[in-house]
């Protein structure tokens, strides 16, 4: 019996030992796949935040000499085989939204190792805009295909590299373009500099600014980033607030002022 009780005792700790072991080793995998897939992750998710239609209502009803009501929408395009997305992005007043102001192609991908961000956003222009209105409205069928878009991809406009940002504070990643920005002859400017802040509930905070050789703001907003959330319902009254209608002669150059428009 004396016997017997040792073994069952040995067999009971091999047993423990075995389970702490795969306990160990399961979290020891679970930590290296993490890792391993981390940097994507967070590509993923800011292509994610980015994609969908966003308003910037709620900021023209609160400061509409400053702000006007825009629509930004923005859907995948293409996949590049090192695994970036490429997204087709477009910028319109909402009341004339087959009428695009502003369209690019964004670039999301992990940050370069070297390099202390988590998210690279990039921005391209493209070769023919007119046959990418309203890309994302259309049916895929209807859009220029993957490979149609990786060939449409022009020169590089700018970069703003992401981080995620702080416990505590409202946004999830934030960035910007480097020191001394981008080069940009628009309206008398010779560079140009980007913000971006992926918020919670896939709201998005851009601020675009170009300045000259004396850096002086030469377009841009002056007050702050323009904020865009994600479509609401609308109401039928929503759709006869001025906030929805295009603004008149008497105010294009101010607009002009805060966006670059389409060459």
């Amino acid at each position: 019996m004396c016997a017997g009780s040792d073994s069952n005792g040995w067999n009971r700790a091999r047993g423990l030992a075995v389970k702490t072991l795969l306990l160990i080793g399961g979290a020891l995998l679970i930590k290296r796949l993490r890792k391993s897939t981390t940097r994507w992750d967070h590509a993923r998710f800011v292509s994610n935040s980015l994609t969908g239609q966003k308003y910037s209502k709620e900021q023209a009803s609160r400061d509409p000499d400053n702000f006007f009501n825009i629509r930004m929408l923005t859907c995948p395009a293409a996949e590049l085989v090192d695994g970036s997305n490429v997204l087709y992005f477009e910028q319109a007043f909402w009341r004339s939204p087959q009428k695009p102001f502003r369209q690019r192609f964004l670039m999301v991908k992990p940050c370069p190792k070297e390099l202390k961000c988590d998210v690279e956003l990039s921005t391209y222009a493209i070769r023919d805009m007119e046959e990418y209105k309203n890309f994302c409205d259309r049916s895929k069928d209807q859009r220029p295909q993957p490979d149609e878009v990786i060939g449409d991809i022009a020169e590089h406009l700018t970069t703003i590299h992401l981080k995620r940002c702080p416990r505590g504070k409202r946004c999830l990643y934030e960035g910007s373009t480097p020191p001394g920005g981008f080069p940009n002859s628009w309206n008398g400017a010779t560079y140009c500099t980007s913000e971006l802040a992926v918020m919670k509930n896939n709201e998005i905070h851009t601020w675009d600014r170009g300045y000259d050789d004396d850096g002086n703001q030469v377009w841009g907003q002056k007050e702050g980033p323009y904020e865009f959330k994600p479509a609401p319902t609308s109401s039928f009254n929503d759709m006869f607030s001025p906030l929805n209608f295009p603004p008149p002669p008497s105010m294009e150059r101010r607009i002009e002022g805060s966006f670059v428009l389409q060459e």
